[in-house]
């Protein structure tokens, strides 16, 4: 049977070594288990905050973007002017695609 140095200065066997080790991996699993919990309510609660939950229709994600980002949202409403309908329809037509693809991922 081996022993090796407790940190208190005592002796452990290779049991209590082994115990001992099982109770640190609990304290380390318990943990980030409470880290991993606490994260998710607060993302939770941030996407309630901001209106953006998973399941939000599109156009009440547009306009809580455009409430957090208002001049974001003004530069691309003033290129859209500039551009006019038919190019934006035909950008549009060309990005939509793209996006959903991405969306897919």
């Amino acid at each position: 049977m081996s022993t090796s140095a407790h940190i208190d200065g005592t002796k452990l066997t290779d049991k209590e070594q082994v115990l001992e080790r099982i109770e640190a991996q609990r304290i380390r699993l318990h943990e980030r288990h409470v880290r991993r919990t606490q994260a998710l309510a607060i993302s939770r609660d941030a996407k309630r905050v901001a209106g953006l939950g998973p399941d939000a229709p599109l156009a009440s994600r547009v306009l809580v973007f455009a409430r957090l980002h208002p001049i974001a949202f003004a530069l691309a409403a003033g290129v859209a002017v500039v551009i006019g309908p038919q190019k934006l329809i035909r950008w549009v037509g060309v990005g939509l695609p793209w996006v959903m693809k991405m969306r897919g991922r």
